[in-house]
């Protein structure tokens, strides 16, 4: 196979292995087809006020300051006097969107939301404001839009201000609660004097819904213990106050209306939410007004965690919410509506598990009828407990009807995991015999073509009988498939092993481990990284390198100790540091000018004066990007917004930061300078903190990398040193020069792959959302912009790849080796760090739950190698361009006299 052939089917294998992952695990939980159930009785509220006070974490609210007096004095009032109250318990990903689609349409969102935008429905799903009479709701264009797309008819109505609004720093984000709280006054003032409007406002099945982001905002910005973030929740108190004050008069004190106050997710304290810490998933929750309970007292309470002594609320009852059951504990009514409440939940429930068992049986004709008898809940037990439960209504057993309909509801949910999981195992043995049979074929890939170790002779004849075998083996398998209905992708999962099995059993197989968990548990815990970089501090005494080489010995040693103490660091984002910023622009400049004036001696001398000019750009850009980052910090510190000029210097950075290293001499040294300028460049605009000298540690590790493999080289005897000083990137291609395989190879491709998995988790987890912050694309933009802030993040995590991949083809290139050969030890490395981390957990142990409630997890581990290797492909290129292509600006041609 060629390498064009053999690269292009490794980037679809670990396409298919990376899409499996949505397929197999995040399948949508929407079932359709059920019929509406509704309480027979009639409900005690007409209408209902919902406040969602985006990020609002539970303890920011609860707890008190520190002269005892509370954060919100109504609505501590509201839960001492009037109301009930607990935490609400949100689920993974914490962001705004899944959140308010848990709160308003009951369901933890279908995952292909992630690749379908902010503001549009991936999926048709019903909510409670499909179900109202009329909703009315204030707030956020990226919230409101998306309940209003989806509903049945025209009684969905929005008013959301510019998106524009949504600026980190131009002013105080507590304004756009102001504006929702005016704005929602104003509505109800103007009603009286229209008489459509006000009629409808009188309905029964009302929906008034208020969208608060400035919490959320201000958290972001200035962090949830800041004044800001703490000022904002005393207007939101304020606002909540005045807004239930209007509504009481407008009604005139009917008693008919609901309040509820909770969060769609909370806040770590640096700032972000995503993942799933206990700051970000514990959110409040008070509910009162008409059906809701009053406070009840009590003496003791059972919880784990220490928050009634820390908030003061020891005697109050707290109520805790999860998503799927009805919290009995919070209605204010008879009995008799409990039970039938309770009742039309089970038959709820119930309904999605007949629709799911009925999909499932459907897909699998082909299998006995009772193929799924190990699930409780027959069609008579089913019609066996609904006819109980009724009975006990009638009989009046109401206590009885609860308990049963919550045992029924139990059932029925566990039944709904089955079905919704039923092929998961076959599918995730079917990604990991393909995996397994992949890695075996890279490796004997390896062996063939890159070593002595066998003597292999081509035979082109192939058995009938093994094609028949093959061919037999896929016709099974699509038969089975196809009877089954099933989608195309199950196709490519199961049908995926035999070519890959075929490739390995019939070509090659009839003719022929503490440093790789070093980087596995670096996925897990960053501090292993520590550990490993100061293994390879030793490495050079290890192999007795160090004698002929003391000098670059020692600067390899140090500086990798010196980068060990980044993954011991407090992950990025958490504090904001813009003088270490600062310094690290300064540094940068300082190590130039020592660089530019080595290059200006000797055998290092740049070739004309056009290749200063370049240089000398690229430390005028270092310059200006320093004094960008401190005075943009400075602007939004004193709340003045992101200067228009701070932010062209930066876009424009940004845009020719990767052209510029093209300039440059192709000079190895030269060139990777160059290339180490542009990028610092654009990663000073996306730096808060110490994370901006992480870049400048890693390029002279990676440097010294570079010495010291040519000192092994000379160690082992394999080629002669090079003057890698005048050593070309543009005539390093000569494939007669590449050299067959050594085992120390295999060291080299694991020193880059580790150095990969630095440059990923040395400042952060980027497995985690939460590591993400987005102060650091202040330079660029403050206006709220999910898509646009997440390319400039994932930007500032590419940029140390590059470097590494760019040092990682000097290694190719100067030690006489095609980029084949170590990249194929790459893929194997890379493909087994993702069998041992991930597949134990995922595919063969079914540990799904704990991965996706408690990141960093296994499945978002198991994405990032996947995506890291494909990265790793498409990284591969990148280097190549950056280090052998120049572009020849026009330039005056020199004569010299010979």
């Amino acid at each position: 196979m060629g390498i064009p052939v053999f690269i292009l089917a490794g980037l679809l294998v670990h396409v298919v292995f990376l899409a499996s992952i949505f397929d197999i695990y995040f399948s949508s939980p929407l079932v359709h087809g059920m019929t509406p159930q509704q309480t027979p009785l009639p409900p005690p509220a007409r209408r209902l006020v919902l406040f969602v006070a985006d990020g609002l974490r539970a303890d920011s609210l609860f707890e008190l300051n520190s002269n005892n007096t509370p954060q919100a004095p109504y609505l501590r009032a509201i839960l001492e006097n009037n109301g009930s109250w607990g935490i609400s318990h949100t689920r993974v990903p914490t962001e705004s969107r899944p959140g308010h689609v848990a709160l308003i349409a009951g369901f933890y969102e279908d995952v292909s939301a992630v690749a379908k935008g902010w503001k549009e429905n991936p999926v048709e799903f019903d909510s409670v404001f499909n179900e109202s009479k009329y909703t009315w709701s204030w707030g956020s264009p990226d919230i409101l839009p998306m309940f209003a797309k989806g509903a049945t008819g025209d009684h969905v109505y929005t008013f959301c201000y510019t998106a524009e609004s949504e600026d980190f720093g131009a002013q105080d984000a507590a304004e756009l609660d102001t504006w929702v709280f005016d704005h929602v006054k104003s509505f109800f003032n103007s009603s009286r004097s229209n008489q459509t409007l006000f009629s409808a406002l009188n309905e029964e099945k009302v929906v008034l819904f208020l969208h608060l982001l400035g919490i959320d905002t201000n958290g972001h910005a200035h962090r949830p213990y800041s004044k800001e973030y703490k000022e904002n929740i005393r207007k939101v108190d304020e606002g909540v106050k005045e807004v239930v004050s209007v509504l009481e008069s407008f009604y005139g004190n009917d008693g008919k209306t609901a309040y509820i106050l909770t969060s769609d997710h909370g806040m770590t304290d640096w700032g972000s939410h995503g993942a799933g810490h206990p700051s970000e998933t514990l959110t409040p929750l008070i509910a009162w007004g008409a059906g809701v309970n009053y406070p009840q007292k009590v003496t003791s309470q059972l919880f784990e965690d220490n928050f009634l002594k820390e908030w003061k609320l020891e005697n109050l009852k707290r109520m805790d919410v999860n998503q799927g059951t009805l919290p009995l504990e919070y209605l204010n009514n008879t009995d008799h509506f409990k039970a039938e409440s309770m009742f039309t939940n089970a038959v709820q429930v119930l309904e999605q598990f007949k629709v799911t068992k009925h999909m499932v049986k459907k897909k699998n004709v082909s299998l006995n009828n009772n193929y799924c008898c190990t699930v409780p809940l027959s069609d008579s037990e089913q019609i066996n407990f609904l006819k109980k439960a009724r009975l006990y209504i009638q009989q009046q057993k109401y206590n009885e009807a609860v308990s049963l309909c919550k045992t029924l509801i139990n059932l029925a949910l566990e039944g709904l995991s089955y079905y919704h999981t039923y092929d998961r195992l076959f599918l995730g043995l079917s990604i990991a015999v393909s995996f397994v049979g992949w890695t075996t074929y890279v490796i004997l890939v390896i062996i063939k073509t890159h070593t002595n170790l066998i003597n292999y002779q081509s035979n082109n004849k192939v058995s009938w009988k093994f094609l028949l075998f093959l061919f037999s083996a896929l016709c099974i398998l699509a038969f089975f498939l196809l009877i089954q209905t099933s989608p195309w992708t199950y196709y490519v999962y199961c049908l995926l092993p035999v070519p890959v099995w075929y490739a390995v059993c019939f070509i090659y197989l009839k003719n022929c481990k503490f440093h790789l968990m070093c980087v596995v548990f670096s996925f897990f815990y960053r501090s292993t990284l520590t550990v490993g970089l100061l293994v390879f501090a030793g490495w050079p005494v290890i192999t007795q390198l160090w004698v002929q080489a003391k000098r670059t010995t020692l600067i390899w040693t140090l500086l990798c100790v010196l980068l060990a103490v980044f993954p011991l660091m407090p992950v990025v984002g958490r504090e904001s540091n813009i003088p270490l910023v600062i310094a690290a622009g300064l540094t940068t400049l300082l190590i130039s000018c020592f660089s530019l004036a080595s290059f200006s001696r000797g055998e290092y001398k740049y070739q004309s004066k056009e290749d200063l000019k370049v240089y000398l750009y690229q430390m005028f850009s270092i310059a200006l990007s320093t004094y960008v980052v401190s005075s943009t910090h400075n602007s939004l510190k004193n709340k003045q917004g992101l200067p228009i000029f701070n932010q062209i210097i930066s876009w424009m950075t940004l845009a020719f930061s990767s052209a510029l290293p093209l300039l440059s001499p192709t000079l190895l040294f030269q060139r990777l300078f160059s290339i180490l300028l542009s990028l610092m460049a654009t990663y000073l605009l996306l730096s808060t903190g110490y994370e901006a000298l992480f870049p400048l540690v890693l390029s002279g590790l990676l440097l010294a990398w570079i010495q010291m493999e040519q000192e092994a080289l000379q160690h082992y005897g394999l080629s002669l040193k090079p003057k890698l000083a005048v050593f070309n990137f543009a005539y390093a291609t000569d494939i007669t020069q590449f050299r067959q395989l050594h085992l120390d190879d295999i060291r080299r491709s694991f020193f880059f792959v580790f150095f990969i998995v630095t440059a990923f988790f040395g400042t952060g987890n980027i497995a985690s959302v939460n590591s993400f912050d987005p102060a650091s694309v202040y330079c660029f933009l403050t206006v709220f912009s999910p898509f646009m802030m997440g390319g400039l993040l994932l930007l500032k995590v590419v940029i140390p790849f590059v470097l590494v991949s760019c040092a990682f083809e000097a290694v190719q290139v100067t030690t006489q080796l095609s980029s084949k050969s170590l990249f194929l030890i790459v893929l194997v490395i890379s493909d087994i760090m993702a069998l041992v981390s991930c597949f134990s957990q995922l595919f063969l142990l079914g540990k799904f739950a704990f991965s996706v409630l408690s990141p960093p997890c296994s499945i978002s581990h198991y994405v990032l190698v996947m995506s890291l290797t494909i990265f790793m492909m498409l990284m591969n290129g990148l280097a190549q361009l950056l280090t052998t292509k120049r572009l020849e600006l026009s330039r005056r041609t020199k004569h010299h006299s010979t």
